[in-house]
């Protein structure tokens, strides 16, 4: 599912126009980004959390050439999935 289709989708289910939807699935994402950015994880209960994790520096290899390449310290994020949605998709 695209951005525009996922926009077209709350819109229908939600009762709102696209323009609304689209800004309510705008404004979701910039508050998970903030509060993530911030260092806090974003649980949406029955659906899943957003948890930010740090990875460390370290050393990678190029799949290619098997050449050592260093990796720099990153954040990054993982989902979760809550037991609502896990036992919906099984």
């Amino acid at each position: 599912m695209t951005k525009a289709e996922l926009v077209t989708a709350i819109a229908a289910r939600a009762g709102l126009d696209e323009k609304q939807a689209k800004r309510a699935l705008e404004a979701f994402t910039a508050s998970v980004t903030a509060s993530l950015k911030a260092g806090h994880q974003v649980r949406v209960v029955g659906f899943g959390s957003f948890v930010p994790i740090d990875r460390s520096a370290g050393v990678s290899r190029n799949p290619k050439t098997g050449a050592p390449v260093a990796r720099a310290a990153s954040r990054t994020a993982r989902f979760r999935v809550g037991e609502t949605l896990k036992s919906a998709l099984n």
